[in-house]
């Protein structure tokens, strides 16, 4: 198990926002990852638009999780609608 930080763009639709939040914790609890901290960090203007959104809702989470699992994640999370962009980092490096 590697720790990691974990920034997560979802639409800045409150519905949509939740509907995302609850995939993508989901997701994570299904892959065996330990949710550590979790920060809502609120709606905030992007640099560039995606999706043709201006906006976006960004929350920030430090977890657990074994290497093979985050690669499978971030398959998910790119095929995935409900999130605009994500990142995983491992602060060990």
């Amino acid at each position: 198990m590697r720790n990691y930080e974990f920034t997560v763009i979802f639409d800045a639709n409150d519905e949509k926002m939740k509907e995302g939040l609850a995939f993508v914790t989901d997701s994570l609890a299904k892959a065996g990852a330990q949710i550590t901290k979790q920060d809502d960090l609120g709606i905030k203007t992007l640099a560039y638009q995606i999706n043709k959104q201006d906006k976006g809702h960004y929350v920030y989470f430090e977890l657990s999780a074994d290497p093979a699992s985050i690669a499978k994640l971030s398959h998910s999370f790119q095929l995935s609608t409900l999130v605009l962009k994500f990142l995983f980092v491992n602060p060990e490096k």
